[in-house]
């Protein structure tokens, strides 16, 4: 299997990105692209609601819960103490696909576009010490800028500019 193309978007709390990830994925795949999507959670997170079948097979010590409709399926697996997978770890599990958008993992040397909002927690840019920050989408004038800016909300031409950086046109 080849890997498929990745690309990341970057960004502080509140900075946009996952709006900005769902306006991608809507776009990429109006344009007939296969994307799968993996997003970094810094905090505990739950799929499964408390009293749900599921939610008590993994409080019993299940080490994998999988969840299977006629519409859907979803795995879920309790690390139980064992260190987080790392990103190819994570990578290697997906399904085949054209590209893998990533939200978070704004460590990864991957290609990423940096989110900027004015109402950002923190506003201090990432693409000066990031190399594999390739633009920036912000809401706001981002004087200069050694990188293409975008506007936050330009999602054509965001995805435009992804198609052309990961090579998949």
């Amino acid at each position: 299997m080849t890997r498929p193309k990745i690309f990341g978007i970057a960004g502080w709390k509140n900075s946009g990105k996952t709006g900005l990830a769902v306006r991608l994925v809507s776009e990429l795949v109006a344009r007939g692209y296969r994307v799968s999507t993996i997003k970094h959670a810094h905090h505990d997170f739950d799929i499964d609601k408390v009293g749900a079948d599921s939610y008590r097979h993994r409080q019993a010590g299940a080490h994998e819960v999988t969840i299977v409709s006629g519409t859907r399926y979803a795995i879920m697996h309790e690390l139980r103490g064992a260190p987080e997978p790392s990103f190819e770890e994570i990578l290697a599990r997906l399904a085949p696909c054209d590209l893998v958008l990533i939200e978070g993992y704004k460590r990864e040397p991957i290609p990423k576009i940096e989110a900027r909002r004015l109402d950002a927690a923190n506003r201090t840019p990432l693409a000066p010490e990031d190399p594999h920050i390739a633009a920036i989408a912000a809401d706001h004038p981002v004087p200069d800028a050694a990188l293409p800016v975008f506007n936050l909300d330009d999602t054509k031409a965001i995805a435009d500019f992804v198609i052309r950086l990961t090579g998949l046109a």
